[in-house]
Formats: C-alpha cells, structure tokens, sequence
C-alpha cells in the first residue's frame, strides 16, 4: 500500500476519534512514514520545520499581536460606538450594528474566532437585553464573524500566498474587500427580514450631527489601520510582513497614547495570548507541511491534476465541481490546512484551465471559511455557543437563512470574477 493512501486512510480515521487537526495531520504522516517505509522519519522534522521557515510567514504573529493590542485598548468599545450611531435606531438596529462592528473589527483582527469572542460577545448581550431572541444573535454573530479572513489583513491570505506562487499577499488583501463588503450587505439583508418578522425594534434615537461627528472622530485612528496597511504595500513603502510590524507599532500608540485606555500592566498579558495563538496556527502550518510533501512526494497534486485535465471541464463547470468539493471538504477540516493541503493541488489545475489565480483564490478561501459555520467541526459554532451560552442545536437552527445567504454570495464571487479582480488590477497589485 503507498504511503499516500496509508497518509488519507489514517488521517480520516485520526479525525474520525476527535483527534485536533493539527495532531492528526502529523500522526497520520507518522503512520505513513512507518508503514510504508518508503521514507526515514527524519522527512517529518525536516519537512515540519520546513514549513514554518519563511519570512513572509513572520506577518502572522505581528497580526495577531497588532489585534490583541487594539483589543486592549478598549478598541471593541469605540468601533461599537461608530457602528451603532449610523444604524442602531433604525428596526433591527442592533442586529445592523453587529454586522458593521464585526466587518471594521475583521479589518484589524483577520479572524474569525477573535471577532465573534471579542465585539461579538458583547454584541450578542446587548441584543439579548434589548429583547432579540439570544441564539438568533449568536446565529447572526456566527454568519457576519467569518468576514474576518476576507478582509485585509487575513491570516489564511497570508498562508494561501505561501501555497501559491501566482498569487501575491498584496492582492488577495485587496482582492478580499468587494467579497467581505457584500457578505456584510448579505447578513443586513437577512437582519432585515428576520427584524421585520419578529418586530426587533431600534435603539432609541438618531443620533445629533455633533454627536456624530465626536464619534467618527474618536473611532478614525483605529478605522485607518487598513488604510495604513493596504495604502503602505500599494505605495511600496513596506512589504506584507512590515506593514504587520507597522500595524504592532501603530496599534501600541493608538491604544497607549490616542485612547488612553491600554496600560503597560496589561501588555504581558496580551504578549502572552498572542503568543500562545501564533503557536497554534504555526502547529497547524507545520503539520499540514509535512503532510502535503508526502502527497506531493508520491504525485499525488500531478495524478489529479491529470485527471481533471482529462475530463476537459470548461472553467465555469471545474469552479462548479470545486465548490461542492470544497463544501464538502470544509465541514470536516479547518482554513488554515485546506489551504495547506489542497491548494497545491489545485491552484496548478485551475490555472490551467484559465481561471485567474486571484478569483481562485477568493472562491477557496470563502469556501473553507464556510466550513467554520457548518456543523459537525464548524469552530465558529464552538466558540459562538460558548461564549454566548446558546446551546449548539438552537443556534444551528437560527442559522439556516443566514447559510443561504452566503450560498447566494459564493454563487456570485464564483461567476462573477471581477467582484475579486478588478480592484487589485485598478490598484496595481500582480
């Protein structure tokens, strides 16, 4: 038996038992390495740490840090504050003003699981006191969280860089604003109905003009984060990996110095999360590297490409065939190694049959990101219940029409390829 279908064979059955994903991804090449003795298993440590040896991969803990920093300058509180005066008196308003909070958070956090357990949490107790039913504000927490990878800065953009050589970091953070501006449009719309249906009420009233203007002007340091990163890489001041160092120094100063509100007490606590999240994306790149040289190694990525090359798909039915794959693939295994694994196998295909790299890329990101919100390892679910207390069965129930809107929203990323192409090309990003 080769070591690569020994590798596939024991990374379902590791799954299978509960095993996390990063340990099964390196027990199943372990076995692969001992059963089929077809390589020492010196190539599991050469090819783990292989895998993490890259400078551009320095900007993933920079990130984090640059999140947990405006986290911990009462960040969460003012973007709320932002948000909430433009939509919050309006039918539903709380409900709009998580979707808006959630997407200016994702342009600063780049996840997912941050963004529902930080401005999320708090978002779903104050629906929950102003009367909305609580698993429908964590349903909607849920559903508006995975905007975070899509907006610049992402951390799985980041890695789907490194697995792709036709793809830069410059612009599938550019590429990613179109998509994550619709899928927050998208969860307003369901916010409407269900608000409409269910007669949520606003918040109270509109806001003054002056008070409006205090607001916007407290909450502009920490919205100019992205325009700082994005505008820095477009105008070739820093590459991906500065600009995060950049965002750690700009993060220090406005949470230190613009708000007031972080204290030098607190920073060793934050330097500690930030490290100890790092670590277990790192785990996870590192496992899903060794993994993917075995398929590699034993052709795996070329067997396939060969294959779908022989059906001769035209590229709108190849993007129709990955979809339901990816779908499929999602529910069971994380962002970060699906980008890891299958990327290499896939990308090469897709160019091949003339998608553009940049639109293949946006359609496997928002794919897997997909798979946070579907049961049964969907990690948003996990981390939304938790924090809010809503039990997983009601909170899947009252994400049924949000999951619709975002299969709405995949069917127009994927047929509609200038919604990922047309502002990296407009801002000069290759």
């Amino acid at each position: 038996m080769s070591a690569s279908v020994i590798l596939l064979i024991s990374a379902c059955i590791y799954l299978a038992v509960g095993v996390p994903v990063a340990f099964a991804l390196g027990l199943s090449t372990v076995t692969a390495l001992l059963v089929s003795g077809s390589f020492p298993m010196l190539v599991l440590l050469k090819e783990t740490f292989t895998g993490i040896d890259s400078f551009p991969l320095m900007a993933v803990p920079f990130f984090i840090l640059a999140a947990e920093l405006m986290s911990g300058g009462s960040l969460t509180d003012v973007l709320l504050r932002f948000a909430g005066q433009f939509v919050g008196h309006r039918r539903g308003g709380l409900g709009y003003t998580n979707v808006v909070a959630l997407t200016f958070f994702s342009g600063i956090s780049g996840s997912a699981l941050a963004d529902a357990a930080g401005p999320g949490s708090m978002m779903i107790k104050m629906m929950d006191k102003a009367g909305y039913d609580k698993a429908y504000a964590a349903a909607l927490t849920a559903a508006t969280a995975i905007v975070g990878p899509i907006i610049p800065p992402s951390i799985i953009m980041i890695i789907y860089a490194l697995a792709d050589d036709n793809v830069s970091v410059g612009a599938l953070f550019v590429a990613g604003l179109l998509p994550g501006l619709l899928i927050a449009v998208a969860m307003c719309i369901v916010n409407w109905y269900i608000s409409k249906q269910r007669n949520y009420r606003g918040d109270g009233e509109h806001p003054s003009r002056a008070e409006i203007l205090r607001t916007t002007w407290r909450a502009l340091p920490a919205l100019l984060l992205p325009v700082l990163i994005l505008g820095g890489m477009r105008a070739g001041w820093f590459t991906p990996t500065e600009a995060s160092v950049v965002a750690v120094f700009y993060a220090l100063v406005c949470g230190k110095y613009v708000y007031g509100t972080l204290q030098w007490k607190a920073v060793p606590d934050i330097l500690w999360r930030s490290a100890l999240l790092t670590a277990s994306v790192l785990i996870i790149i590192a496992m899903s590297a060794s993994f993917a040289w075995v398929l590699t190694i034993e052709g795996v990525p070329q067997a396939v490409a060969n294959w779908i090359s022989g059906m001769q798909l035209s590229p709108w039915l190849f993007l129709i065939v990955i979809n339901i794959f990816l779908l499929l693939f999602g529910i069971f295994i994380e962002p970060l190694p699906g980008v890891m694994v299958l990327v290499p196998i896939l990308a090469p295909v897709a160019a091949k049959v003339g998608i553009d790299p940049t639109h293949f890329a946006m359609v496997v990101i928002f794919n897997l990101t997909l798979g946070m919100i579907t049961p049964p390892v969907g990690g948003l679910l996990f981390v939304t219940s938790n924090v809010s207390r809503v039990p997983l069965a009601q909170l899947v129930r009252e994400l049924k029409p949000f999951l619709w809107a975002h299969g709405v929203v995949l069917l127009i990323l994927t047929f509609v390829p200038a919604l990922s192409t047309w502002l990296p090309r407009a801002m000069g990003f290759k």
